[in-house]
């Protein structure tokens, strides 16, 4: 993939700390369709360099000196829309202040790299790499894409983390369970629908692709617009009617049943489609353990996470639904579920609070 005139991808990295400024530098050099245009140690810098050239992509930092990163993105939206993702440490203490980031016009969060470890490079690479693919096809604004992101050389499936589901569903109960999967564009999108919802909808397990410690902040904001209850999934959490439980960032959640009851484990594990929590994981466990009790739902973002995951869903009897191409920000994960017959239903965004809340009615 190159940038939408045929080119490389132009990045500008805006960061006071030289050696995340380098070590960004050195990931997208190994991207044949990135390049780093110029980088920059603080806003005022930054604004320079774009007066000379406008990049396609910023990757900014938070904290910084003279002017913080909130700051200088509110300014590019006010007077230039740009396609920016926020890097940042994620410390426990700044993680609102990544949600305000993103209610500030941000199209990503990622983690800060770090070089303490070849595996956790090698992970921050296809993090860093992949956000910028997905970020330079939002049009700010309108905010649409098709685009789908190149293939590392190892790419593992939900094979990674358990079997594939067995060729007869569980037996139907009584109890509905939805899974929802999304990633870019989906911090808004999951708030407009947990938000329409009703305090006894079924009970709700969402992977949203976010770094770990920002989906904490990500659910009790949810939880305190929502009617039904947001919290961040902790193994052994309940799944039960009026909550939705997110998967912590970094770790993958599993949907378990014991009886009648159902219950999510939180696991650590590899990278599946590239991500950790991985859509294909949840999709794939709900195809085990709740077969037709399930609603599964693929919302926005980037790449194909969640499509197979999604067909062995309706393939063990569950329902399925597909957010449409108008109204998502990035028309990656649903294309390719709709393009494997995984989709039993493809739907604007503003039609699945109203599909989620009649699950419980579906044959």
């Amino acid at each position: 993939m190159t940038g939408l005139s045929g080119r490389p991808i132009r990045v500008l990295i805006v960061d006071d700390s030289a050696a995340v400024r380098q070590a960004l530098t050195r990931i997208i050099a190994d991207a044949p369709d990135i390049e780093v245009m110029g980088t920059a140690q603080d806003p005022f810098f930054a604004a320079q360099r774009i007066q000379q050239e406008m990049p396609d992509v910023i990757i900014l930092d938070i904290e910084m000196p003279r002017m913080d990163g909130i700051t200088f993105l509110r300014r590019i939206m006010a007077q230039r829309p740009l396609p920016v993702i926020i890097c940042s440490s994620l410390a426990e203490e700044g993680s609102e202040t990544l949600l305000q980031a993103m209610d500030a016009g941000a199209v990503d969060v990622i983690a800060k790299p770090r070089m303490d470890t070849a595996q956790f490079l090698m992970e921050s690479a296809v993090r860093v790499c992949d956000a910028v693919r997905a970020a330079v096809r939002v049009r700010p604004g309108r905010r649409m894409a098709a685009a789908a992101g190149r293939q590392v050389e190892r790419k593992l499936s939900a094979d990674a983390m358990l079997p594939p589901p067995v060729s007869r569903a569980m037996a139907r109960t009584t109890e509905r369970v939805v899974c929802i999967g999304a990633s870019t564009g989906g911090t808004e999108s999951l708030a407009m629908v947990l938000q329409a919802l009703p305090a006894d909808s079924p009970g709700i397990v969402i992977v949203q692709h976010m770094p770990e410690r920002f989906t904490a902040a990500f659910a009790r904001r949810l939880d305190g617009l929502c009617r039904i209850d947001v919290k961040e999934a902790e193994d052994g959490d309940a799944v039960l009617p009026g909550r939705a439980l997110i998967a912590p960032g970094n770790r993958h959640t599993l949907l378990q049943r014991g009886g009648a009851r159902y219950h999510v484990a939180v696991k650590d594990g590899p990278l599946v489609s590239r991500h950790r929590p991985s859509v294909d994981v949840l999709f794939r466990s709900a195809a085990q353990y709740a077969g037709p009790n399930a609603l599964g739902i693929i919302m926005t973002g980037m790449g194909d996470d969640g499509a197979r995951g999604l067909l062995e869903m309706r393939q063990a009897g569950a329902h399925t639904v597909a957010q449409d191409e108008e109204s998502c920000v990035v028309f990656g994960m649903p294309k390719e579920a709709i393009a494997l017959g995984a989709a039993e239903r493809i739907v604007p965004l503003d039609r699945i609070p109203t599909l989620l809340a009649e699950v419980r009615r579906w044959s």
